[in-house]
C-alpha cells in the first residue's frame, strides 16, 4: 500500500541550495520545519527513499493502519535494495499494531527490537521518541507518530469529523553533521535493548552518561529520574534569562519550578504566550492544564486554546533558542518518558518557528482573566483538581514508585 505525496519530494540539491527559502543554515546544518500532514508525510518517506546505507528509526506508535502500511513497505523495499534498516517501537505505544505485522519486514532483513516488551517495573517508562536518522547525516525529529491520526489520513467507515481524530503536529528535518550525534545517541540506545531491555538502572544511567554539547546546536535526552531531564534543565536556564517564550504542547503540567519561572519571565517585563489543547484524546490533560490558568493569566501570561483539531504538539521558543522533539511539559515528560528534544540557538530560524506560532493564535481560543473566571465554577474546578491530581500526582507517584530505585 503507497500513499501518493500531493507535491514533488524536493531534491537534496534543492534543500543545499537553498532553492526552498524554508531551509535555514545553522552551524553548517540544513534545517527545515515540517507542520502540514502532507509535508511531514512526504518528508518521512523521502528520507526512508534515499537512503542508500543505512536507516535507523523509533517511534513510540507504529500501527498497522494505511500510514503504517505505506512506511512499513517503505522500510521492507530499503532493505531489499541493500540499506541496512533498523527498526525500533515502544512496547506501550505499538501494542495496538495487527500480530505479526512487523514479519515481512524482519523477514527481508530488517533489524526489529521492541523496548521493553515483557511486563516488568520498566513497563510504566515509555520510550517516547520520534526519531528517524538516514546514511548519518540526515535526520527527522518531532511529536508525531507513525498513523493514520497524525497525518490527516482516515478510513471510510470512522464516524467522527475529521478535526476530532487528527493531531496537529510538527517535525523538523535536518541535514548536516550534527545528524552523527543522534546516531551515537542511537547505537546506544541500541545496545541497551540488546543486552539490558527493561533493565531500569542501565537505562538511568545510559540516560545520565549523555552529554549534549553546550553549543548552538544540542541533543537533549531525558529519562527516568529523580531530577529535572536535560531538555528541561536547558528550558529551565534559557527561562532564567530568557525575555520572550512561545509554548505549544500538547500536555502542560509542569511542576511549581517551571511554572514560576515562566510566570517570573513576564513579571520582569517579557513576555509569555502559550498554545494548548483545546482538544485532545483525554480530557484529563486539559483539566490539569487549566488548573494552572489563573495564577498564569494574573502574571501577564497570554494562553490560547487550539481549535481546529487535537493539538499533539511540542516547542518551545525562548528568546532566539528554539527546541523540538517528543517531549511535552508535563511530569511525565519531565522525569518519567525517555524523550529526545533538540535545542537550536538561532534568530533567522526563531523568527521563523513565530511566525508558524502567529498562525496558530489565529486559530486559537485566547483566554482572558474574564473567559477562565466564567469557566471556574465550582463543578470545573473539582473536576480541574481532579484531572490535576490523577495526571501530576497518580500517574507519576505509581511510575516512580515501580520504576526508580529498583535494585535489578
Amino acid at each position: 500500500m503507497t500513499i501518493s505525496a500531493s507535491h514533488p519530494i524536493p531534491t537534496d540539491e534543492d534543500a543545499l541550495n537553498h532553492r526552498d527559502r524554508n531551509w535555514f543554515d545553522v552551524g553548517g546544518n540544513k534545517l527545515k520545519l515540517v507542520q502540514r500532514p502532507d509535508d511531514r508525510l512526504e518528508a518521512l518517506l523521502h528520507l526512508i527513499q534515499q537512503a542508500q546505507h543505512s536507516l535507523k528509526i523509533f517511534f513510540y506508535m507504529f500501527e498497522g493502519d494505511e500510514v503504517g502500511c505505506s512506511v512499513l513497505d517503505a522500510l521492507i523495499a530499503a532493505c531489499q535494495r541493500g540499506v541496512r534498516v533498523e527498526l525500533m517501537v515502544d512496547s506501550f505505544g505499538s501494542n495496538g499494531a495487527p500480530n505479526g505485522f512487523f514479519d515481512p519486514f524482519e523477514q527481508a532483513g530488517g533489524h526489529f527490537a521492541i523496548f521493553s516488551p515483557r511486563f516488568s517495573t520498566s513497563y510504566f517508562v515509555r520510550n517516547h521518541q520520534k526519531i528517524i536518522i538516514s546514511d548519518k547525516d540526515r535526520a527527522m525529529i518531532g511529536g508525531f507518530n507513525i498513523a493514520n491520526q497524525y497525518f490527516d489520513k482516515h478510513s471510510e467507515d470512522e464516524d467522527s469529523e475529521e478535526n476530532e481524530t487528527s493531531w496537529a503536529d510538527l517535525g523538523v528535518v535536518i541535514h548536516g553533521p550534527e545528524v552523527g550525534k543522534l546516531e551515537t545517541y542511537y547505537g546506544e540506545l541500541s545496545d541497551w535493548i540488546r543486552n539490558n531491555n527493561g533493565n531500569i538502572r542501565s537505562l538511568q544511567k545510559m540516560v545520565r552518561r549523555w552529554r549534549a554539547d553546550d553549543g548552538d546546536f544540542r541533543w537533549l535526552l531525558g529519562g527516568p529520574s529523580n531530577r529535572l531531564s536535560r531538555w528541561a534543565w536547558a528550558i529551565k536556564q534559557d527561562l532564567e534569562k530568557g525575555e520572550r517564550l512561545d509554548l505549544v504542547s500538547a500536555y502542560f503540567s509542569p511542576g511549581q519550578g517551571l511554572l514560576r519561572r515562566i510566570a517570573r519571565l513576564s513579571k520582569r517585563g517579557g513576555e509569555n504566550r502559550l498554545i494548548l489543547a483545546g482538544k485532545t484524546d483525554n480530557a484529563a490533560t486539559i483539566g490539569a492544564s487549566r488548573l494552572l490558568y489563573g495564577y498564569l493569566l494574573k502574571r501577564r501570561t497570554h494562553i490560547f486554546e487550539y481549535q481546529p483539531k487535537r493539538l499533539h504538539m511540542k516547542m518551545v521558543i525562548v528568546d532566539n533558542a528554539v527546541y523540538i522533539g517528543s517531549a511535552n511539559f508535563d511530569l511525565r515528560s519531565l522525569f518519567i518518558n525517555v524523550e529526545m528534544m533538540v535545542r537550536i540557538e538561532d534568530k533567522a530560524f526563531a523568527d521563523h518557528a513565530r511566525l508558524l506560532v502567529d498562525d496558530m493564535c489565529r486559530d486559537s481560543l485566547p483566554i482572558s482573566q474574564k473567559l477562565h473566571k466564567e469557566r471556574q465554577g465550582w463543578l470545573n474546578r473539582l473536576r480541574w483538581t481532579l484531572s490535576y491530581f490523577v495526571v501530576n500526582v497518580l500517574d507519576y507517584s505509581v511510575t516512580r514508585r515501580m520504576n526508580f530505585g529498583v535494585k535489578k
